[in-house]
């Protein structure tokens, strides 16, 4: 089934514009009240669009035009269509915008200053599984990306068979 908010099949699925800011904060607000109210899980698709290829090997040329690619920034982009919206609705001015938008770009240009100055964290091979599962409901063994390298989390450690 490529309908993915159907997958769930025995439970209610949303599909929702992620392009669109309003339409996935109503989304997520709906589905949260949907789940704390006690109706049950609610499986939500959001729609996207990357302007990017997948990776470094992959520049997203070969399967899309560029005009495809400008077409959809132009008419989707998710901070554009937000920007439209606050103008529409008369909640903010042009000057406010660019105001929020030089203080943001300020902020992320601050943090990253400090990401920058900031020490390496500790190569230790016992956190990279850290958060992944809750304590307790981890597998006995995480196979690793060849068949003798695996991940033993009764030894926190890897285990060569």
């Amino acid at each position: 089934m490529t309908e993915y908010y159907k997958r769930g099949q025995y439970f209610p699925g949303l599909k929702v514009n992620g392009m669109d800011i309003l339409a996935v904060y109503q989304a997520s607000k709906f589905a949260k009240d949907w789940a704390i109210s006690g109706n049950g899980p609610l499986l939500l698709e959001y729609e996207t669009y990357r302007y990017g290829g997948h990776s470094m090997s992959d520049p997203g040329t070969t399967y899309r035009t560029r005009e495809e690619v400008q077409n959809m920034r132009s008419r989707n982009d998710p901070i554009a269509g937000l920007k439209g919206h606050l103008l529409d609705f008369d909640i903010a001015t042009e000057e406010e915008i660019k105001s929020f938008d030089k203080a943001a770009r300020k902020y992320v240009d601050e943090q990253v200053k400090l990401a920058e100055a900031a020490p390496e964290p500790e190569k230790k091979m016992d956190i990279l599984f850290e958060d992944v599962y809750v304590p307790g409901s981890e597998i006995p063994i995480l196979r690793g990306r060849i068949r003798d390298d695996s991940w033993d989390f009764a030894k926190k450690g890897f285990a060569y068979r």
